[in-house]
């Protein structure tokens, strides 16, 4: 994008846009005189009596999420409203409000400074919808994860209803769900390039990654009297600019809304397989793709230049990451006083606080680079670790709690084994735009030294109180490979019977588009664990892998010999990932454009419906209820020979009859779900018909009309008119 003469000026992101005299850790010491001795024990207020409680006449700022109020630090709003409140802010809570009306953000009262917007701790979308678009029967992130107690993409119904209570209070939208639509991006649930979050949000500025350091210099500033305009020169946000505006001279101009979309008239959603079949590919696609490789080139926040990308004639701006938090910010956060249990007006548990309760963060960020995972976009891949003294600290008093059993869950973050890993030429780093540290290869100039995480795993199991100390986030087995000592204390002590692995294919050219070392690496991780389990006297210790489905370039082929090497490993995987096109994952780019972006090669992707569900029946190809679509696969892919009773087959000649049984319970909820949306007519025509005795209750019964005399292929004894499932109905003989 060429710069405008009257464009704002470049900004030098070395600078310190803060106030003099600010910095997070001294803001915190200066207000640690004036905390309120009873945080400890409290919840922060969520309704207009808790607030009046407090003596309050209004709160200085409300935090809005789509998630229920748990105060743990597992928690997003739990760590910003207990990290506002430590720097001397009155902070309330409104969680999963009813979003029909604006009156429940009247009710609070309006804020001092601002609204803060999240969907909460994951994309609402995920949350809500399966792999397959159905909607999930649960919400973990909710009272007795009930459904319902969310919109679908909260954030823009949540900011609109902020502007709706109180005109004129800033809006800053932040959490998962803004950070990963932040540009145009590809909904896999509407099936269709949808622009930026905050053209349809309106919010004033959007916070992206992890929101300690810029909400805090958000809350500063509008405390100084800063106009919400005035805080664009933040690192951490994104913006957008009036059509009167000019955009910023220094920057990377990203392909636009309207160059990243189908063209008017033209149907939305991915390349069709036909198009690529005859080498056709629209212009469109190739911008999606690079505009993907741009921004994640610009995710290094000690590199990362501004981004812009127009949107008609407005255009959105995003500025460089901010700066991750150093240990000792990360030990002032996690050290804040939180209740660790969800707001005591919740009448039943919340899931998702249940399985985190005992659980202890060591460490953010991840340098793997995965291009199906969203977490580099969110929380960076330079680590941030607290420190052991802080860590050990929490699990002192967590073991002190009068609730706890003696296990901690898990001691961990995105990656349990990066604590305290990075680059060890800081000079490198700072120019470095490689998105993975560890593929192709781990970099010889990463950090990668086990002793630090080694020394915590030890120090945590012989605190007081604890009897286990649980590993259960993941682990990168290519990083445990190098220190045998991390894998025998891990299988000795930190390990519950089995242990989850995440190898996620055996295909060479899956793994590679995914960022992923190849199965040997799984292989050699699996007989070193075996042995370390056998001794420490643990010989029935196993490994419990994980593997996706329909990931692209995993075509049916690749997925059958996946099938092979479980059957031949004795694998049989109990929960099986399909692949979710996340928005602006470089996986997601590889679904949408049969490109990956990196290199803008072709890439093969599964996305049919039918195909998709053969791919995951393949991971299960024991289950019975699988046999069909396993079956069909194998037909369709030429290998028929995997089919009978040889050492090789995957599935028996014949269907079992538990398989006929789950075919009939599907055929059987089909119709049923048919019947549920059928017109008023149609369930009156089908209960005359049954009453009448034309059509049986159980939805099926053979041909009428038929004799001997009119199909010869019929016996002379043959039973005309049997229904199966009819009241009185003999079983047919002579057949």
């Amino acid at each position: 994008m060429a710069p405008t003469p009257n464009a704002a000026p470049a900004v030098s992101w070395e600078s310190q846009t803060l106030p003099a005299g600010h910095t997070l850790l001294g803001d915190l010491d200066r207000a640690r005189a004036r905390r309120d001795p009873e945080a400890a024990r409290r919840h922060l207020p969520m309704t207009r009596k808790e607030v009046d409680e407090r003596g309050w006449e209004q709160p200085d700022v409300v935090l809005v999420t789509g998630d229920a109020y748990v105060d743990h630090p597992s928690f997003a709003m739990a760590i910003l409203g207990r990290f506002l409140e430590a720097l001397g802010y009155k902070v309330a809570i409104l969680s999963q409000p009813d979003w029909k009306s604006a009156d429940p953000w009247r009710a609070l009262g309006r804020p001092r400074l601002f609204y803060g917007v999240s969907a909460g701790n994951m994309d609402s979308m995920i949350n809500l919808y399966t792999a397959n678009r159905k909607p999930r029967s649960d919400d973990a992130y909710s009272p007795g994860g009930r459904t319902g107690l969310r919109p679908e993409r909260p954030t823009p119904v949540y900011c609109q209803r902020c502007r709706e209570a109180f005109p004129g209070v800033p809006v800053i939208a932040g959490g998962v769900e803004a950070s990963l639509r932040r540009l145009a991006h590809y909904d896999y649930w509407s099936d269709t390039v949808r622009p930026s979050i905050l053209i349809n949000s309106k919010c004033d500025l959007l916070v992206y990654g992890m929101g300690e350091r810029t909400i805090h210099e958000v809350a500063v500033r509008l405390e100084a009297g800063e106009d919400v305009k005035a805080l664009r020169d933040m690192r951490g946000v994104a913006y957008l600019l009036g059509a009167s505006e000019s955009a910023p001279t220094d920057v990377i101009g990203l392909p636009s809304f309207e160059e990243v979309s189908p063209p008017a008239g033209v149907p939305q959603g991915p390349i069709r397989e036909e198009d690529l079949a005859q080498g056709k590919r629209r212009a469109d696609y190739v911008a999606f793709a690079k505009a993907t490789r741009l921004f994640h080139d610009e995710t290094n926040p000690l590199n990362a230049r501004r981004l812009v990308q127009r949107h008609g004639d407005r255009a959105v701006v995003v500025n460089p990451p901010a700066m991750p938090l150093t240990t000792r910010e990360m030990d002032a956060v996690y050290g804040l006083p939180y209740v660790r249990t969800p707001h005591p007006s919740y009448a039943e548990k919340v899931p998702a606080a249940e399985m985190i309760r005992d659980s202890v963060t060591i460490m953010r960020g991840c340098f793997g680079g995965c291009t199906f995972c969203s977490i580099t976009a969110h929380q960076g891949r330079i680590i941030s670790s607290r420190s052991q003294k802080s860590i050990l600290e929490e699990v002192r008093a967590m073991a002190s709690g009068p609730d706890f059993k003696g296990t901690v869950s898990d001691l961990g973050g995105p990656t349990a084994n990066m604590y305290q890993m990075r680059c060890s030429r800081p000079e490198v780093e700072k120019i470095c735009r490689r998105l993975s540290c560890v593929h192709p290869t781990i970099c010889p100039l990463l950090g990668t030294n086990h002793g630090p995480v080694l020394e915590l795993m030890r120090k945590s199991r012989e605190t007081p109180g604890v009897k286990r100390v649980n590993i259960a986030s993941g682990i990168r087995m290519d990083l445990a490979r190098l220190d045998p000592k991390y894998v025998a204390e891990l299988a000795a002590y930190h390990v519950g019977g089995h242990l989850k692995v995440a190898p996620e294919h055996t295909d060479a050219r899956t793994l590679t588009l995914m960022k992923k070392p190849g199965v040997e690496d799984f292989d050699a991780f699996a007989v070193e664990f075996a042995k370390a389990s056998k001794a420490a006297g643990k010989p029935k210790q196993y490994l419990v892998p994980y593997y996706i489905a329909s990931h692209p370039g995993s075509t049916l082929a690749a997925m059958i010999d996946l099938a092979l090497y479980l059957k031949r490993n004795g694998y049989r995987p109990r929960q099986v990932q399909d692949f979710i096109p996340a928005p602006m994952d470089v996986a997601t780019c590889m679904y949408y454009t049969g490109l990956d972006p990196m290199t803008m090669r072709e890439v093969p992707a599964i996305r049919g419906v039918k195909d998709r569900k053969m791919q995951r029946a393949l991971m299960q190809f024991f289950k019975p209820e699988n046999y069909y679509e396993v079956r069909e696969a194998l037909l369709a892919a030429g290998r028929k020979d995997l089919i009978g009773d040889g050492c090789e087959a995957l599935i028996p000649a014949n269907p079992p009859a538990e398989a006929i049984e789950a075919r009939r319970e599907k055929a059987q909820k089909a119709a049923d779900r048919a019947l549920e949306k059928a017109s008023a007519k149609e369930k009156v025509d089908r209960a005359l018909a049954v009453f009448s005795g034309d059509l049986d209750e159980g939805g099926y019964t053979h041909a009428q009309g038929l004799t001997p005399q009119t199909n010869p292929s019929l016996r002379p004894d043959a039973a005309v008119g049997y229904r199966p499932h009819r009241r009185g109905a003999k079983k047919r003989t002579g057949r």
